[in-house]
């Protein structure tokens, strides 16, 4: 990458904790695919702090905001105006700034699909389960009910959260409670786990289901990337699970911010190889 210049333009991602992230690596690898002056850094944002931040990316003229969590449903409160998906779930990830204006987008649907079919997944008359009803879960499981998955049912520690949730999805939807989860889990085709629960530096009993309704003929995917293989997919491995991290996802939402700020094609290939994946 170039030396900064004065005419670098600036791009972030916000979100606490954030300095884990791996945007940086893929934002920067992709300007400098296309040539691009620009320069992604990771900002840590305070819970209640959205709306000053927001401020300051438009004062200071940022190229593009990405948003990560716990900010995404504040991003949606706080941007001018924000796309029919956007609202609809609530949750922005990110910020699209020009001629003075903040315009929220979501790309966490598009990009979980992405990020599966490249791998030959295809939803259509799966059945499914969401762990979550937060802005990621929900942008998943919209977007595997509009791909045609047979049911997309939601499991989330306030029932009345995981209602809302299922409200977006239509008539395959289902609100899962703790007495109908096991059989609901144990019976999917896809499990995913939109949670934190495992990120960090989680202990081996740091996982959001009973691991042993977990068994082979099962994908299992866990949106946390951070450690890289998860408790919850350790054991979904031990199970004969395919087991996949949120790294796949976070690429694929990743080029469609980056066509969004720029109004490029995203260079996939740079951005799966700066961080150790193939396309």
């Amino acid at each position: 990458m170039e030396a900064p210049t004065g005419a670098t333009r600036l791009a972030a991602v916000i979100g606490s904790p954030v300095r884990h992230s791996l945007s940086p690596a893929l934002h920067n690898a992709a300007f400098a695919a296309v040539g691009l002056d620009w320069v992604y850094l990771a900002l840590e944002v305070p819970e209640g702090e959205v709306p000053e931040a927001l401020a300051g990316a438009r004062a200071l003229g940022l190229g593009g905001l990405s948003v990560t969590m716990p900010h995404k449903e504040a991003a949606a409160r706080a941007c001018d105006r924000v796309t029919d998906d956007a609202a609809a779930l609530g949750a922005v990830n990110c910020v699209v700034i020009g001629d003075g204006e903040l315009v929220g987008h979501n790309t966490d649907g598009d990009g979980f699909l992405s990020a599966l079919r490249i791998d030959g997944f295809d939803p259509e008359g799966v059945r499914c389960v969401v762990l979550g009803a937060g802005g990621a879960a929900r942008s998943v499981a919209l977007a595997l009910a509009r791909s045609g998955a047979e049911e997309v049912a939601i499991l989330n520690r306030t029932e009345e959260r995981a209602r809302q949730a299922v409200e977006l999805l239509g008539g395959c939807g289902r609100v899962l409670t703790a007495d109908d989860a096991p059989d609901a889990i144990a019976e999917a085709y896809l499990v995913v786990n939109a949670t934190s629960v495992g990120m960090g530096q989680p202990g081996p009993d740091d996982v959001p289901v009973d691991v042993d309704l977990l068994h082979r003929g099962q994908l299992v995917v866990d949106l946390v990337y951070q450690p890289l293989e998860t408790p919850l997919l350790a054991a979904a491995s031990d199970r004969g699970a395919v087991a996949l991290n949120g790294v796949p996802m976070l690429v694929h939402q990743a080029a469609v911010a980056f066509s969004l700020w720029t109004g490029l094609p995203a260079p996939l290939d740079a951005m799966t190889a700066a961080v150790g994946l193939g396309r």
